[in-house]
């Protein structure tokens, strides 16, 4: 067997000093050691040959291959295979390679045992190679070699190549084989091919819990987490035995939908079953019920658990959602342990400053990556990048971009996303002009950020010179990529373009059709929209639930309860009534129409999804008709559910509480914020007290707010107090943000009309009128409102 000379040289194995290894033979220096007491039998040596493979003792297993050698069993080939399969084991692929190539004789044994080494140890042109070698030695690859070679595949990417290892196995009769279907299974999911992954499933005789966990596993990959459960209920409703790994796929899949219930169940089961509590299974089942918002459940697994494995600790700082006294809280917990924070927990403990904008608490974990020594780490640096950005610090995120020694791809795109994130577009454009300067190449993702900025920037030109680089480079038919074409032309109104684009893809992408829809609804084309989801069925294909969520929202835009009652029938009649993301859209489409009686059996519907965006969607529902005791009602529920108030449910709260004038209320949710669950008020929190103390007539605690807040003023929230002074007459606060709100946006039009109607109201018609010239000579005017109707 011929290995590439490069290759081998890579096969890198550390002897320890005094022992060499040659083509004549193996030598150690403890050949000679009577001490060690080693047998001189073949079977007892084989017996420690394996103790010391299972063990991944090498220095033992070294002692033995001396032994071996020593008393004349080097020549048997039960005793040659042990050894192979004894250093593959230990990563010392080198060694076994030796041994394979000394072999005089060798069976499929061998060859399969120095495939699985090579694929192991990440050696995968070594492993092609010994594929390749085996078939023209007139070896037919077992089952373990054909799952080593599509583990070969996986990792290559190679779909096509394993589509004919697939077919090798059909035509040697294997493929019904329940360890082949496995790896095939696994296979085709990996790479996204459900659909292949399905047949293969249901053409493997009696499929044992491997085969079973790895289509359960596949979709729970792939994020139907519906269709794995289901399938793990089958298992039970056959009797299949239920192992480790079955339940990992389950709670996985309850995670995906939300169904708290059943993971619940499945609790119950573990706890009945011999299988015990792992500190692997404890991880799960905290992942499901923080996932599901049972967070006091999680709290208690959480607890209850003997060993908490770093793991653990990063799936709770994961949880921690809008408040950084109870991260701090928990690092403190964590390090009280003895536990030392990897790469991974920095990276989340960066990425949840990011998400609450602490700059200051992101600092102070920046200086413990520096001091821990991983600040070279790749998935540190990009989350220095992702907070800094976060938090509007795009200097020092460009800064710590500038220290990578080894810059990425993946670094680049993190800092152009930053730039999206903080509207510095053409700073954006600009990093991504220097790609060759940096001696990187843009990939799929560098592509679809840079597509980004200039569809928010509506930068048609460079997006078309973004387009030749796509077509130039081969990445047109990437998904991604289409989606973000899809986007921007969606945006610049060349739909034609749009289409064209969706055409050139060789299969059908949901994503880019999603990405069509929802930029359509976005810029109120909803009715486009609505002819886009009909155009993407006529094609054979069926709206996702994304695609759905969108529609929904165009429905919500035009207030359009027909059009409204049309998509839910269609998202039940598909099975996507019950996702969490359709609930909450369905909820809020109707209720923009005015049906709050359909909002709410929607809500019920969907009350076995302990999900707080539902909750916050009917609670917003019921504030936008007025009715705040319902609204409240809801809240209420929320907590004794226990599920994880959210920003977003205080701005629905507040909110409700602000359109109907109750003041009171209001206050008390605004301070319980801090109070109660230690959360900072964020710039939309602020804007809805404004609000309500503007339409209440607290006009000067509503400019106190304002001065006060730890955030600048926004337009929005200066609108808000102008309109307030004007129903209430107050000249003084009027001016106030008037002038404050013409130093944001010179040329409001909105600013000079309310000021306008302020004076005509309050009687000084001097000032009223200096102002109408004012606006004549702007070119400023009040649009007359109107209304519409939809036939029928």
């Amino acid at each position: 067997m011929r290995i590439p000379s490069k290759l081998k040289e890579s096969l890198t194995f550390a002897i320890p000093a005094g022992g060499r290894s040659s083509r004549s033979g193996f030598t150690c220096p403890f050949s000679s050691c009577s001490s060690l007491s080693l047998p001189k039998d073949a079977p007892a040596l084989a017996a420690r040959l394996s103790r010391a493979a299972d063990s991944k003792s090498l220095l033992l297993g070294m002692q033995l291959h001396a032994q071996i050698t020593k008393w004349g069993f080097i020549s048997d080939i039960f005793s040659q295979n042990q050894l192979i399969l004894m250093y593959t084991k230990c990563s010392a692929l080198k060694c076994g390679l030796e041994v394979f190539e000394q072999m005089p004789h060798r069976n499929l044994f061998s060859w399969t045992l120095l495939l699985s080494g090579a694929v192991q140890v990440g050696e995968l042109e070594l492993g092609l190679v010994l594929l390749s070698d085996m078939t023209r030695h007139r070896f037919l690859p077992n089952e373990f070699a054909l799952g080593s070679a599509l583990k070969i595949c996986i990792d290559l990417s190679a779909f096509e190549m394993g589509m004919s290892i697939h077919g090798y196995a059909v035509k040697i009769g294997v493929e019904r084989n329940p360890f082949v279907g496995s790896s095939m299974l696994n296979f085709y999911s990996r790479l996204g091919s459900i659909e292949e992954a399905e047949a293969v499933f249901c053409s493997v005789n009696n499929p044992d819990t491997g085969c079973w966990n790895a289509m359960a596993g596949a979709y729970a990959d792939c994020g139907l987490g519906l269709k794995a459960v289901e399938l793990v209920s089958l298992m039970q409703a056959k009797g299949v035995h239920l192992d480790e790994f079955t339940f990992a796929n389950a709670l996985k899949g309850c995670s995906l939908v939300g169904y708290d219930n059943y993971g619940r169940e499945l609790h119950g089961l573990i706890v009945c079953s011999e299988l015990g509590f792992s500190t692997s299974i404890s991880n799960t089942l905290l992942h499901m019920y923080l996932k599901t918002g049972r967070k006091d459940s999680a709290l208690k697994v959480f607890n209850m658990m003997h060993e908490k494995d770093i793991i653990t600790w990063n799936t709770m700082f994961s949880s921690v959602r809008d408040d950084a006294r109870s991260l701090v809280h928990l690092f403190h917990k964590f390090m009280s342990m003895e536990m030392k924070p990897n790469s991974i927990t920095f990276s989340i403990l960066l990425r949840r400053c990011g998400d609450i904008s602490d700059l200051s608490l992101g600092l102070q974990f920046c200086c413990l990556v520096l001091q821990s020594g991983l600040f070279s780490d790749s998935k540190v640096t990009r989350s220095l990048i992702n907070m800094f950005s976060n938090c509007g610090a795009m200097s020092m995120a460009h800064s710590i971009f500038d220290c990578i020694s080894s810059k990425s791809t993946c670094d680049v795109n993190e800092l152009i996303s930053g730039y999206n994130l903080t509207h510095c577009y053409m700073e954006a454009l600009r990093v991504f002009c220097h790609l060759s300067e940096f001696g990187i190449k843009a990939d799929e993702c560098t592509f679809s950020s840079i597509l980004e900025s200039c569809c928010r920037s509506g930068n048609e030109k460079m997006g078309n010179k973004i387009h030749c680089a796509i077509l130039k480079f081969g990445f047109s038919s990437h998904g991604y990529i289409c989606s973000s074409l899809v986007k921007l032309y969606a945006t610049v109104g060349r739909q034609i373009d749009a289409f064209r684009c969706l055409r050139e893809l060789k299969r059908s992408d949901l994503t880019c059709w999603g990405s069509l829809v929802s930029t359509l609804v976005h810029h109120g084309c909803s009715d486009e929209a609505m002819h886009s989801m009909k155009r993407l069925m006529e094609s054979g294909d069926d709206p996702d639930e994304f695609i759905l969520g969108s529609i929904f929202n165009g429905c919500a835009n035009m207030s359009s309860l027909h059009q409204t009652k049309s998509a839910h029938s269609l998202a039940v009649k598909m099975g996507h009534d019950t996702h969490r993301f359709i609930a909450s859209s369905v909820i809020d489409a109707y209720a923009k129409c005015g049906d709050v009686q359909s909002a709410r059996m929607a809500f019920d519907h969907s009350s076995d999804i302990k999900d707080v965006v539902i909750y916050n969607s009917m609670i917003m529902g019921y504030a936008h008709n007025g009715l705040v005791v319902e609204a409240m009602e809801i809240f209420d529920k929320m907590k004794l559910a226990n599920l994880q108030l959210s920003q977003a449910t205080f701005v629905s709260a507040i909110s409700a509480c602000s359109h109907m004038g109750f003041l009171y209320q209001g206050c008390l949710l605004f301070q319980s914020m801090k109070s109660e669950y230690g959360m900072e008020p964020s710039p939309d929190i602020y804007g809805c007290i404004v609000d309500m103390l503007s339409r209440s007539g607290y006009l000067v605690h509503a400019k106190t707010m304002i001065e006060e807040m730890p955030f600048p003023p926004w337009p929005g929230i200066l609108r808000s107090l102008l309109s307030g002074s004007r129903v209430h007459g107050n000249i003084a606060i009027s001016k106030w943000a008037y002038e404050k709100l013409l130093q944001l946006v010179p040329e409001n039009d909105a600013a000079h009309i309310l000021l306008s109607s302020v004076y005509s109201e309050a009687g000084s018609w001097e000032d009223a009128a200096f102002l109408q010239r004012d606006m004549i000579d702007k070119g400023i005017s009040k649009s007359p409102g109107h209304s519409w109707i939809q036939m029928q």
